[in-house]
């Protein structure tokens, strides 16, 4: 079923939803550590960074996406053997700016962003984010991020902050979908904020969570798709009816 009324603005989580980390984190791991990662198994590695990353979330909520990666790193490296030099573990850092975009994502976000406002709400740092929007083309109108507010998702002061923004140049929070594919970090805060919601499904058919925790709650979205190119096939429609003439 579609949002209505169709969205003004659409706040997207960027890491796992738009950019594919599992993917330039296993690339990394590959390339270091083959052995290691053949014997551990690729999925056992990605759950072992989704448990990583709910204890440091626990520990220490001031960390970005960027700065958690290297302590996650050293965890998951203790765990499974792999190497634990100081640079291994920088190196995931290093080579956020050759992560993918997912294959829909560019297209998708060029047609949502002719008609609608669109925002990164992300646990990345700036300097990602930069690394992140150039590799999707540029396509937001604001962004804000944990070093922004000094906290990561799924701490409320996120969505807050963004909201505040939001309102502070004319809109409403009835006018905001927030996408995602972290039931863990997104879909349960922002439900309990009040805003709409859409789960887009990039593990479907997959177990697990991949290297993103459970949600801690049954956090269950207001629409959810398997792809971004999805919600943009279905929402066009309705925002190009809805766009003032």
């Amino acid at each position: 079923m579609l949002p209505s009324p169709p969205p003004r603005v659409l706040t997207f989580d960027v890491v796992g939803t738009l950019i594919d980390f599992e993917t330039g984190m296993l690339e990394q791991l590959r390339s270091t550590a083959p052995s290691a990662v053949r014997r551990a198994g690729e999925a056992a590695l990605l759950d072992a960074f989704g448990r990583a990353e709910h204890e440091l979330r626990s520990e220490r909520p001031e960390l970005s996406f960027t700065e958690f990666l290297e302590p996650a790193y050293q965890r998951v490296a203790a765990e499974f053997a792999l190497p634990s030099a100081a640079g291994e573990a920088a190196a995931l850092r290093a080579l956020i700016p050759r992560w993918p975009p997912f294959p829909d994502a560019v297209a998708a976000l060029r047609t949502l962003g002719a008609h609608a406002r669109l925002v990164a709400l992300t646990n990345a740092d700036r300097w990602a984010l930069a690394h992140m929007s150039a590799a999707l083309g540029e396509p937001f109108d604001d962004a804000v991020t944990a070093d922004d507010v000094g906290v990561g998702k799924p701490d409320p002061a996120m969505f807050v902050h963004c909201l505040g923004r939001l309102i502070a140049v004319g809109h409403h929070r009835s006018e905001v979908l927030h996408v995602a594919q972290s039931r863990y970090h997104d879909i349960a805060t922002a439900r309990e904020l009040g805003l709409r919601t859409c789960w887009v499904r990039r593990r479907a058919g997959r177990p697990g969570s991949g290297a993103t925790p459970p949600p801690l709650s049954p956090a269950r979205p207001d629409h959810q798709v398997r792809s971004l190119a999805e919600l943009a096939d279905a929402l066009t429609p309705a925002l190009q009816e809805a766009r003032p003439s």
